[in-house]
């Protein structure tokens, strides 16, 4: 498969299987990525400029409204749901949106939700002026992991080889490295050196030389391919495409989810990202890429219109009804910022006594606006339907 004119180069790698024995292979590792862009063909170029106007026009609106960062945890955790489940860690959206992040209930959602803190605190660094870096690279991965089997071994550059997925051909009784569709670089001076020439590109300055679009593009492709740590590669990969057009200032609020659009086209993706590495077609996957998001910006765009439009209905029904406090818009923002919550954080978050909090939160469920996840529960959550019904569509 690999082909003369591959970016990189491939490499023996061997080990021993505790059942089958010792095994050989070829491993492959990406050279350093170039300070200007690969050649790409005019529908490619048109590509790279549509999805650079769609995220324009997401940008602009979110900065025009009152509180942008309102709206980045709803849509996070719809990013966390379908990132997780491009890397066969599913739990339904609905349950996602609903669960209690101090308490979830399965395993999936731990590892879902755990994609929202580590998201939350990457954009936060980035909005602090920091830079991309292999100590910000081994924090987010360790909050990723956070409560899994791999917690103990993470925030760290994996010192173990692995390998990505199984050709359709492989043999299931066969060593797992024979059988893979790609195998990444070995552990050691080779892949550490990759990471490190990887996060100086990222810190590069290049808009002269290469598109923000392009540079978001083969910054992905180089992570993925390069596969740093033991577990979590593909979701912390799919956040830095973000983060990096955050910190190349192409948004300024960071309401963007890929994963999505990318999800319901995983074998074109696992495909086009192959294709880079054995035959070097940067412009197949940088417009895959690009189409990808364009759609992603598209497609928050008209979610983010939605959430506003639903915010500003649910308010009105208020002025429509007997109730005149100011509090009650509140809970109406804060049910919009929140998928799901408890009185106890209305009561912390709007500054309320507990009494005044439930008593609104039953006021509001009275009007329809808000509606428990499960009356019977202890500690019951609450959220508002028309809010759910605006994030679990799909529009991808």
């Amino acid at each position: 498969m690999f082909q003369n004119d591959r970016p990189g180069a491939l490499v023996p790698v061997s080990g021993t299987d505790p059942v089958l024995g010792a095994w050989t292979h070829h491993a492959f590792i990406p050279e350093p990525l170039p300070n200007e862009m690969p050649p790409l063909t005019g529908a490619t170029h048109l590509a790279v400029a549509n999805a650079r106007a769609a995220l324009a026009a997401l940008d602009s609106t979110a900065r025009q409204l009152p509180n942008p960062t309102l709206l980045r945890s709803p849509t996070l955790r719809r990013e966390a749901q379908s990132t997780s489940a491009l890397e066969g860690t599913y739990a339904p959206l609905t349950e996602v949106l609903t669960a209690d992040e101090d308490a979830p209930a399965t395993a999936e959602l731990v590892e879902v939700l755990n994609y929202v803190r580590m998201a939350n605190f990457g954009f936060a660094r980035i909005a602090s002026g920091q830079s991309v870096s292999l100590p910000l690279l081994s924090e987010l991965q360790g909050i990723l992991m956070r409560g899994t089997p791999l917690h103990e071994v993470s925030g760290r550059v994996r010192d173990s080889q692995v390998v990505i997925g199984r050709r359709p051909d492989g043999d299931p009784f066969g060593f797992p490295v024979h059988a893979a569709r790609f195998v990444p670089a070995p552990p050691g001076y080779a892949l550490e050196t990759g990471v490190r020439d990887l996060i100086d590109w990222m810190r590069t300055d290049h808009s002269g030389q290469i598109d923000p679009v392009v540079a978001a593009a083969m910054s992905h492709y180089q992570f993925e391919t390069l596969h740093p740590f033991r577990d979590g590669n593909g979701r912390l990969g799919r956040f830095l495409i973000v983060l990096h057009l955050q910190s190349t200032g192409v948004l300024s609020e960071p309401t963007l989810t890929v994963s999505p659009w990318f999800e319901a086209r995983r074998s074109d993706y696992y495909d086009r990202l192959l294709a880079v590495s054995t035959r070097g077609d940067w412009d197949g996957f940088i417009r895959f890429f690009s189409h990808g998001l364009q759609s992603a910006a598209d497609q928050t765009h008209e979610q983010m219109r939605a959430l506003v439009a639903v915010q500003t209905e649910l308010k009105e029904r208020i002025r429509a009804s007997n109730l005149r406090a100011d509090s009650a818009h509140a809970l109406v923002d804060l049910a919009v910022a929140n998928p799901s919550f408890t009185v106890r954080k209305v009561e912390a978050e709007l500054s309320l006594s507990y009494g005044r909090a439930n008593k609104l939160v039953g006021q509001l469920v009275e009007l329809g606006i808000l509606a428990a996840v499960d009356p019977n529960a202890y500690n019951r959550r609450f959220y508002a339907p028309t809010v759910l019904t605006v994030l679990t569509q799909d529009r991808r």
